[in-house]
């Protein structure tokens, strides 16, 4: 983005009309000229200078290398603030300086030249990111959210029916409709509507047999197993990128963990579960 507009810059920079600091001030400037020169500012604005800098920059680019106090009288600043804002400009490599009969002059970089700086910057940073992103822990560390409640639960399942994949469950049929009665109305009807698949594993029992039942127009298919054997207290989706996690004790609390690495590995374990559960049923 910066780049881009150090280019639009360049171009508009390139074929300004050189005006002589006596001709007029800025203030003198046609309708045309001054919304060209607000156009500039804001663009020198986005890629990191003040409104100040930028005018002291383009003053300096339309009068050529000159003293301080004309660039002054050209950005309408007092000597000593557009002194000192030309000295952070040549440290930020938009000015270069030189003496000439005892007479500092302060002359703007060339457009193009800062464009080409930027743009290598914009390398520099490109071929950083793998390392900045192991650092800010991408590929490492998962993105965990926590919810407690019924209602902050509800928005665990709302997250799973953004799903691209197929949905992969461990859960006790009965435990989630005894807190929320109308779930079959209100969630598992919307995932049949978005289309999302589900495979799921549930004790065999009453409240297991009747949710297997009607697999079919639920779209999804639920295998059992002999209750007792596996512990059922928790709730376990698989989706995308993502485990989400809810526990039905003594008070509702969940977690979504967001990590390619963790979801991929509890797929297999899944894989491994959904087998087991095919021949115990």
């Amino acid at each position: 983005m910066a780049v881009r507009h150090l280019q639009q810059a360049s171009l508009a920079l390139s074929i300004r009309p050189a005006y002589a600091v006596a001709d007029f001030e800025l203030s003198e400037f046609s309708t045309t000229q001054k919304h060209l020169t607000m156009e500039l500012v804001d663009v020198l604005i986005d890629i990191g200078l003040s409104d100040k800098e930028s005018r002291v920059y383009l003053a300096t680019l339309e009068i050529g290398a000159s003293p301080a106090s004309e660039i002054a009288v050209r950005s309408k600043m007092n000597r000593v603030s557009c002194y000192d804002i030309l000295e952070k400009l040549i440290k930020r490599g938009f000015i270069s300086t030189y003496n000439q009969n005892k007479i500092k002059f302060f002359n703007a970089i060339d457009p193009d030249e800062i464009r080409n700086s930027y743009r290598q910057k914009y390398m520099n940073l490109k071929s950083a990111l793998p390392d900045l992103r192991r650092l800010h822990g991408k590929t490492s560390h998962p993105r965990v959210t926590y919810y407690e409640g019924l209602a902050a639960i509800k928005k665990i399942y709302s997250d799973t029916l953004t799903a691209k994949s197929e949905i992969l469950n461990y859960a006790d049929s009965k435990l989630i409709r005894q807190h929320w009665p109308n779930y079959d109305d209100e969630y598992v009807n919307e995932r049949v509507k978005r289309k999302i698949y589900l495979r799921g594993i549930a004790p065999k029992d009453s409240h297991g047999e009747l949710v297997a039942l009607e697999n079919k127009i639920r779209h999804r298919e639920i295998r059992l197993v002999t209750p007792g054997e596996f512990s059922f207290a928790n709730e376990i989706n698989i989706y995308d990128d993502k485990v989400s996690i809810i526990s039905f004790g003594s008070d509702l609390l969940g977690m979504i963990i967001e990590s390619h690495e963790i979801a991929d590995t509890q797929r297999a374990i899944f894989k491994m579960a959904w087998e087991f559960a095919k021949l115990a049923g």
